[in-house]
């Protein structure tokens, strides 16, 4: 059952109603089964693999939390280790029985967990059942957001009731989710994978454009995702941590990455960038742990080594960001460079953005010479390709580019909005009743009939469901 489907709109709402029938000390039991079978529905392979991190992150929790010394921390490795292991053996050894839907989500979730309690953050769990509802969570199995079981496990206690203002709050927020993944990231999918599929076949224009739309799309996806998720959670009455904050609106490659997938991106930072000494240690060994979590932060995402390639760009990014910000202010203080204007301003966003559409290719190739072919030939235009009507032989037709162009304009608009601070679902419920409904309405009608369900109308899986 995947989150964009019917069948899952029908199971929401039966689901949201039985938890809250459920008396509030038992409901955390209730929701716990919820997931399982929610997980259950969607990969059933998978679920030893599920219940074996659950399991050793249960008894390596309770184990850690009444021996501190040695014997901790070689049962804390030893758990790690076997977990990462069959992460390992799934992803890069192709053991297809190893594999599970979101083992990389809910295996991290157990990591952190383990790490928290041994460094005495939190106390061991000696429930179990609330550790697994902590790991199978279900809007959160299979893509995240990668949650702390601090932040999360006082909640699953608590077991809030229903509350109609957070309800309402949660289905504006996944309403905006399907129009991300639906209206814009399946659009430009149909586009991105004519190019990708074959990029010897095309040159400048088309790349760009590709290039560009892959870039949106990845965006439009994975945070179309968590919005889901994090709606989803909160029509429960559950907070969720927020995954993306505007990250292309960002001036450089260190904002991006406190904007992009904020969940994983903290994740690594304080599991590993931290661990290894983080900025500790000296300006060479911080720029070497930069490195090397974002290699490994490739390497998670999939077996490719151009995935590993994407995260070694952005490593380079940041350490080159590092090394030339002396001579970069040095620049701006010569020249008299106002660096809070608006064209400066506008100026870091677009080499930023430029920046990360040329790592994405590296992303989205699974070979490093077509790779490098897109790149080459990127800055090639081609204006044939515009005015004889290229772009309409790539898969989608003049209507559907035109609402594709104008809905990520309302993705710009939406990003600034709340980039500075204004909350667009806060605006709409405080207008009136009628006006409010009606907006309501109509965006739900708009998704369902403007929406890219997928071939057969079959529900599309999400990007980064497969890592």
């Amino acid at each position: 059952m995947q989150l964009v489907s019917f069948a899952f709109l029908i199971f929401l709402p039966i689901a949201s109603l039985i938890y809250f029938l459920i008396p509030s000390r038992f409901r955390y039991i209730g929701l716990f089964m919820i997931s399982a079978g929610f997980y259950l529905s969607l990969d059933l392979k998978g679920t030893p693999v599920l219940a074996f991190t659950l399991l050793s992150a249960y008894l390596g929790g309770m184990f850690i939390d009444r021996h501190r010394g040695t014997a901790g921390k070689i049962v804390l490795f030893l758990v790690i280790a076997a977990n990462i292991l069959i992460l390992a053996l799934a992803k890069y050894a192709g053991l297809n029985f190893l594999s599970a839907a979101g083992m990389s989500f809910f295996i991290f979730m157990a990591v952190g967990y383990l790490i928290d309690v041994y460094r005495e953050d939190i106390p061991a769990q000696k429930n179990i059942i609330l550790l697994g509802l902590f790991i199978s969570f279900f809007p959160v199995v299979t893509s995240g957001p990668i949650e702390r079981a601090g932040h999360m496990l006082p909640q699953f206690i608590e077991a809030p009731g229903f509350d109609y203002d957070r309800m309402r709050s949660g289905l504006l927020q996944m309403i905006w989710g399907y129009f991300m993944k639906m209206i814009i990231a399946d659009r430009c999918a149909i586009i991105v994978s004519s190019v990708y599929s074959d990029p010897v076949r095309y040159a400048g224009t088309a790349t760009l454009i590709a290039s560009i739309l892959y870039t949106i799309e990845i965006y439009c996806d994975f945070g179309g995702y968590s919005n889901i998720a994090i709606g989803c959670a909160r029509v429960l009455g559950f907070d969720l941590m927020k995954n993306f904050d505007a990250p292309y609106l960002s001036r450089n490659i260190q904002e991006f990455w406190r904007r992009w997938h904020i969940s994983l991106s903290s994740w690594f930072r304080d599991y590993l960038y931290i661990p290894l000494g983080g900025n500790r240690k000296g300006i060479v060994r911080k720029y070497i742990n930069i490195l090397i979590v974002f290699v490994l932060s490739g390497l998670w995402h999939g077996v490719s080594y151009t995935f590993a390639i994407w995260g070694l760009l952005h490593g380079i990014y940041q350490v080159a960001g590092g090394i030339l910000l002396p001579l970069r202010r040095k620049l701006t203080d010569a020249f008299k460079i106002d660096c809070n204007s608006f064209s400066h301003r506008l100026l870091n966003i677009l080499v930023t953005f430029f920046l990360v559409n040329i790592a994405w290719i590296f992303f989205r190739v699974t070979d490093l010479h077509a790779a490098i072919y897109m790149v080459r030939h990127i800055f090639r235009f081609v204006p044939s390709f515009i005015t004889e009507g290229g772009l309409y032989s790539l898969g989608l037709d003049r209507p559907n580019l035109n609402l594709l162009f104008m809905s990520v304009i309302l993705l710009l608009a939406v990003d600034i909005a709340n980039k500075k601070g204004i909350v667009i679902s806060e605006k709409i419920t405080s207008f009136g009743l009628w006006l409010r409904w009606l907006i309501y309405i109509a965006a739900v009608l708009f998704i369902i009939t403007c929406g890219i369900w997928g071939t057969g109308y079959d529900a599309q899986g999400f990007i980064y469901q497969g890592f």
